[in-house]
């Protein structure tokens, strides 16, 4: 999971300063209004509504934006939206999973894999990686909202699966099924977290070089930009020295 992190971080701080916030927010949007539009437009009891709802607080998307999104949701009029999974490789063959949020399969379906061609990877077919990586819930904490043992402690106690604590905070790691009930029990204690969601952690990761590594990042970076893709996981990790290149 390390390089995974590693590679979301950069991601995340080349994302702040490069993307247009406007296309993000638009993202983040898409998902609230099809998390309300799936379940209940209450995040008290909808956990995927309260995850997309935390990770546009934590990019400071306004909060009139996010209940416009959920209104739209319950509107006549509003957008359908499939929820589709792409599975392929990259360079080195790392493996990769594409979310994506689309109202029209084709589009999307030849955009990613021309993203996928252009950038030395190929398309396959659903369940051809997915293997390789757990399904699983993530609750997010900053460092500073608590020790890497009271952390620990407490996730134990709540019901989590693991517990991962370095300086960029802590990540718990729970069942899909027991994700909303680790995050109330979580918050009870530290506050609101910074994430809770579901993702696909890699199981095993590829080492590769910085030639290899600087396509693979240039490919999962072509893949969020597209704005239907919602998420990107590789199961990959570079050199530190890519590292402090591509997070100068």
């Amino acid at each position: 999971m390390a390089g995974h992190s590693q590679f979301k971080n950069i991601m995340h701080k080349k994302g702040r300063a490069d993307k247009a916030r406007s296309k993000l927010f638009s993202k983040l949007a898409r998902e609230i209004t099809v998390a309300a539009k799936l379940g209940m437009p209450d995040p008290a009891f909808n956990p995927r509504l309260r995850g997309a709802i935390l990770a546009a607080r934590a990019e400071n998307m306004p909060k009139d934006n996010i209940e416009r999104a959920i209104k739209k949701s319950q509107g006549s009029d509003s957008e359908s939206y499939d929820e589709i999974r792409y599975e392929g490789y990259g360079p080195g063959g790392v493996a990769v999973i594409v979310e994506a949020l689309t109202d029209n399969r084709n589009r999307t379906a030849g955009e990613v894999r021309a993203i996928f061609t252009k950038n030395g990877g190929n398309l396959a077919e659903t369940g051809a990686v997915s293997f390789m990586f757990s399904h699983v819930g993530a609750v997010e904490y900053d460092a500073s909202a608590a020790g890497a043992d009271a952390m620990l402690e407490a996730a134990i106690e709540a019901g989590a699966e693991d517990v991962i604590s370095n300086e960029d905070g802590h990540q718990i790691i729970t069942t899909p099924e027991t994700l909303r009930e680790v995050a109330k029990a979580l918050e009870t204690k530290f506050g609101e977290p910074r994430k809770s969601a579901l993702l696909w952690k890699p199981q095993n990761t590829v080492a590769l070089d910085d030639a290899a590594g600087e396509k693979m990042l240039s490919l999962i970076e072509s893949l969020d930009d597209n704005d239907d893709v919602q998420n990107v996981y590789a199961n990959f990790e570079v050199s530190d020295a890519l590292m402090q290149k591509m997070s100068a």
